[in-house]
């Protein structure tokens, strides 16, 4: 894994004069955000030696390198689910090569079913804890000490100045931000009422099919992680919750502005 995690980023260095320290991850829908990004150099997924190529829908499969908020950053524009067929490893093998192109912030997004009762659809809201469901951990097998410890702290995953910088941007953009708690299951199948009852009783705000995954390999790699989950769907209670794939992505699309402004503007600060 060592030897094509190198290869990967060695590969990438080659490919672009950027040197970024921000990477970020963007989920179903919310591709809006690299439209935003300056002076590009896109490489697409295919033509990047080990990097699997996503097979969803609202998932480009490119990987950006430009200028956000006056910072050098690099986007994955779609990333790779359980779901879809791989294992964790590959799932979270872009984290790895962030890691070794020298980035040390990650900020991730992601378009989840609420199950808050104060969330509506649109909401926008900061992760500041996870559950992990998913049956399959990133973490699982042989440990090398060259990419972190064998058992990381998970107590502080998501960076609580990053998450304090986002409340006060929202404040002055008069951005109502929620904030939760985001359970990852492996999907795809949307969740069945009772799952929703249960997982809203587990203390899960939010429920999707990401970024818990990648957030347990940046963290183990030493990075800061930033996270914001785009409400596309609500459960409530008692009340049957029918969904689709093309819903999920009309709302997230509906709620990018938002999203946009808040990591634009947080990058901006760093």
């Amino acid at each position: 894994m060592l030897e094509k995690i190198n290869q990967t980023a060695d590969y990438l260095k080659k490919a672009t004069t950027y040197r970024p320290l921000v990477g970020i991850i963007l989920g179903s829908g919310l591709g809006e955000l690299v439209n935003h990004i300056k002076e590009q150099q896109v490489i697409n997924y295919e033509e990047i030696p080990n990097f699997p190529v996503s097979t969803v829908e609202g998932h480009s499969g490119k990987l950006i390198f430009g200028l956000l908020g006056g910072k050098q950053v690099v986007a994955m524009q779609g990333r790779f689910h359980f779901y879809e067929g791989y294992d964790m490893k590959q799932c979270t093998f872009p984290v790895r090569v962030m890691k070794a192109l020298g980035i040390n912030t990650l900020f991730a997004s992601n378009a989840a079913g609420g199950m808050n009762p104060d969330f509506v659809v649109g909401d926008v809201m900061i992760i500041n804890d996870h559950i992990n469901m998913f049956p399959e951990h990133p973490l699982r097998g042989k440990n090398y000490k060259e990419l972190g410890t064998r058992f990381p702290d998970m107590h502080d995953a998501y960076c609580k100045e990053l998450i304090a910088t986002a409340k006060e941007i929202a404040k002055e953009k008069a951005i109502d931000l929620k904030e939760g708690v985001y359970l990852g299951t492996q999907g795809p199948t949307f969740e069945t009422p009772a799952e929703y009852r249960m997982f809203y009783r587990m203390g899960a705000d939010a429920v999707g099919m990401s970024t818990v995954p990648e957030v347990i390999v940046a963290r183990h790699g030493g990075m800061r992680v930033f996270a914001l989950s785009v409400i596309t769907d609500m459960w409530y209670d008692g009340k049957p919750v029918e969904v689709s794939h093309e819903e999920v992505l009309e709302a997230a699309n509906s709620a990018q502005p938002k999203m946009t402004a808040i990591m634009t503007a947080l990058i901006e600060k760093m």
